[in-house]
């Protein structure tokens, strides 16, 4: 062994260490932006393409999986703070998202029974951690008000109901036993998330209106409060199509308008979002480097692209399923950047920085 490799070899774990450490809960988010506009691909014909998305999701999965359960061994007392953190907390929920997004992209692919245990691991950590991170994060704390810690990120548990939704849906008809469970479990977790989306609504515009509210402060997670109405938007229209059950039969209808409904709603907040990032970067010169919350901004790009093709052509809107194919390809492009400027930020900052003398 070279002395060289000798002296690199500490600064490189020890880069490594903090890495881990300061990892941040919400960086799921990049295996639910490459599972969504995988199923997108997927939708469209573009198999390779498709495939490809499908193996950087998995990979992305994988790794995620094992540096979280290193951050919780080896340094508890950082995921502890951040379960403390209202404005950190709730992206633990972007693992519940993730999973469920790559189980209905292997259930696309005939991986059924891989679905159908994504589905119970993310259903009971969507149970645990729905309890757990409001009390930790927002009523077990004495400082007040917690209004003024709202963001973005509290969208995030809307997403993750939806996408026990669109799992449970998906898997329904590919199944003859457990369909009535299936429903159930798909209506309830989508009428949960709509009644989350508004409270969520509801607080973070007390935020905005009664706090001051600055560039800094316009985190790309504010880009999830579109996601979530899109994938609440997708899970609607899958449940509208399955089969018969008496709490599908007792909804059908109040849910197809909803879909409807939030959609035009997330097709409205879609200029909005734009604009404020070309004020927030362009107008006061915030700088946009590399960071984990930017998976946050693609995939809401790609889920508000599948849930308008999946809704056109449930509903035969060719409009909105054109709208959607376009969109797809938006969230391709800005996906690739993202990957891209993330490569590069972890190859400069964790693999090849030398340590200070």
């Amino acid at each position: 062994m070279r002395t060289d490799d000798v002296a690199v070899a500490p600064g490189l774990r020890g880069r490594v260490d903090r890495a881990v450490e300061g990892l941040t809960p919400g960086y799921f988010a990049l295996v639910m932006a490459s599972g969504i506009i995988s199923v997108g691909m997927s939708l469209e014909g573009f198999d390779v393409l498709s495939d490809v998305l499908l193996v950087v999701c998995a990979v992305a999965y994988a790794v995620l999986v094992v540096l979280t359960v290193w951050r919780f061994v080896a340094y508890r007392h950082a995921a502890v703070e951040d379960f403390m953190d209202p404005r950190r907390a709730f992206g633990y929920f972007t693992f519940v998202a993730a999973t469920n997004v790559l189980g209905v992209r292997l259930g696309i692919a005939g991986h059924h029974s891989v679905t159908v245990a994504m589905l119970v691991v993310s259903g009971l950590v969507w149970l645990v951690l729905g309890y757990v991170v409001p009390w930790t994060a927002v009523l077990g704390r004495d400082e007040r008000p917690v209004v003024v810690t709202a963001n973005g990120t509290w969208f995030i548990w809307v997403v993750a109901s939806q996408s026990v939704a669109v799992a449970a849906a998906t898997l329904e008809p590919t199944f003859t036993t457990g369909r009535r469970e299936l429903a159930l479990l798909a209506v309830v977790s989508w009428s949960v998330g709509v009644f989350l989306y508004g409270a969520a609504a509801v607080i973070v515009m007390l935020r905005l209106m009664l706090y001051s509210f600055g560039p800094q402060d316009l985190t790309p997670p504010y880009w999830v409060s579109m996601g979530a109405l899109a994938i609440t938007v997708l899970a609607g229209a899958r449940i509208v199509e399955m089969a018969d059950a008496p709490m599908v039969a007792a909804t059908r209808g109040l849910i197809a308008g909803l879909s409807v409904v939030f959609w035009a709603f997330a097709t409205w907040l879609f200029p909005v979002l734009v604009a404020a990032g070309w004020w927030r970067h362009w107008r006061r010169g915030v700088p946009l480097p590399y960071e984990a919350t930017l998976w946050s901004i693609i995939f809401p790009l790609g889920m508000y692209a599948v849930a308008s093709i999946y809704l056109g052509r449930a509903d035969t809107l060719p409009i909105v399923e054109g709208v959607g194919r376009v969109e797809l390809w938006v969230a391709l492009a800005a996906w690739v950047l993202v990957l891209a400027a993330m490569t590069r930020h972890v190859w400069r900052t964790v693999l090849t920085r030398r340590p200070a003398p």
